[in-house]
């Protein structure tokens, strides 16, 4: 049976992944010691122990060599931040899907079954806070995601909810984390990078 995502998903994937790139990735041979250091630890943070190949995102992002290293860096903060992965993933599961994202939702559907997220709970994700299953602290955190999308902040009510769990710090990243997530979809998108293997897009679950 057909899942109905709500969106058409070919139409989506077909605007923003179903053409070359616009900006082309750097040659693997291209990428210097320094570069591939970094890109090993954001990828070991990630929960990702072996590497055949730099991704072509990587590989496109160093063309702006800045940027790269400030977003790698930003990253591993985030991977080893003070936010519980699980919780983390949930988070990011759900600006993936609102950012109609292909390449950051099915890479975060691997990540999420690596830190224990079910098939049922990825599925959940994509319906949002309201969606039966999840605890409070768990809605709370699917509601502060949509609330910052929308209102680009999040209210009394969800920020009572997390700081009943959440410490001042954990209540810092929060924002800081959906803006990073929500500034790598946009750029995955309008770049239009390609999905990896492994990585089926938005019917990724």
């Amino acid at each position: 049976m057909e899942r109905d995502f709500g969106f058409d998903v070919a139409a989506r994937e077909a605007q923003v992944v179903g053409e070359e790139p616009r900006i082309g990735p750097v040659a693997s041979e291209s990428l210097d010691d320094a570069t591939i250091e970094l890109i090993l630890k954001i990828r070991a943070s990630a929960g990702v122990t072996t590497m055949d190949e730099v991704p072509e995102y990587m590989r496109t992002m160093i063309r702006h060599p800045e940027i790269f290293r400030c977003q790698m860096e930003m990253g591993t903060v985030l991977f080893k931040g003070r936010i519980p992965a699980r919780e983390r993933e949930i988070a990011i599961l759900r600006i993936g899907w609102l950012c109609r994202a292909p390449y950051e939702w099915g890479q975060h559907v691997n990540i999420a079954r690596r830190v224990g997220l079910t098939t049922e709970e990825i599925e959940r994700a994509r319906r949002g806070s309201g969606a039966e299953g999840w605890s409070a602290h768990e809605a709370a955190i699917l509601k502060g995601v949509e609330e910052l999308l929308d209102d680009k902040a999040i209210s009394d009510a969800t920020w009572a909810v997390l700081a009943r769990s959440w410490d001042e710090a954990q209540m810092i990243e929060f924002p800081m984390m959906v803006g990073q997530y929500v500034a790598t979809a946009f750029v995955q998108n309008s770049l239009r990078i390609r999905l990896e293997a492994g990585n089926p897009g938005l019917a990724h679950g």
